[in-house]
């Protein structure tokens, strides 16, 4: 009973406010902007750099021997060089040895082709190793030079 009083009060309420508000309201302001200006709510911050668009990967990389590094005004990623590793110790299955081999290249990252194309090192990833050292040798007689091994 009471929500059906108030139902009609709202409906009183809209009947009188919809005149007024058909009439149009006009306001006009007008500013007058300095060369220079800044908004309020930029007046805190400072002048924008490129670094914000930089990005530092904090996983373990392989970067290899020959790569160089791009300017910084265009480098978009910071490889830290303390988880720059070059060598990996890698167990042969058939052998059931480990041995501390330098690694070749970053194949696959499971996390994405972009985590390759940085050398990112996962859990997952399939790297190339050097066994040139190890002396394998396949069946024509030529010594193995790259084997590919899994991160586990």
């Amino acid at each position: 009973m009471f929500a059906k009083k108030r139902y009609a009060e709202k409906a009183q309420m809209k009947k009188t406010l919809v005149p007024c508000s058909i009439l149009p309201i006009f306001v006009f302001f007008c500013f007058y902007v300095n060369d220079g200006a800044v908004p309020a709510y930029l007046l805190d911050r400072d002048a924008t750099t490129r670094a914000k668009w930089k990005r530092m990967i904090t996983k373990v990389t392989f970067v290899g021997r020959g790569s160089t590094r791009k300017p910084p005004k265009y480098e978009h990623f910071i490889r830290l060089s303390g988880l720059r590793f070059t060598k990996a110790h890698v167990t042969h299955l058939e052998l059931k040895c480990t041995f501390n081999l330098k690694i070749i290249g970053v194949k696959r990252n499971p996390n994405g082709t972009m985590y390759t194309s940085l050398g990112v090192i996962t859990k997952g990833t399939i790297i190339v190793v050097n066994v040139s050292e190890l002396g394998l040798v396949t069946l024509a007689g030529k010594v193995v030079w790259g084997k590919i091994s899994i991160i586990f």
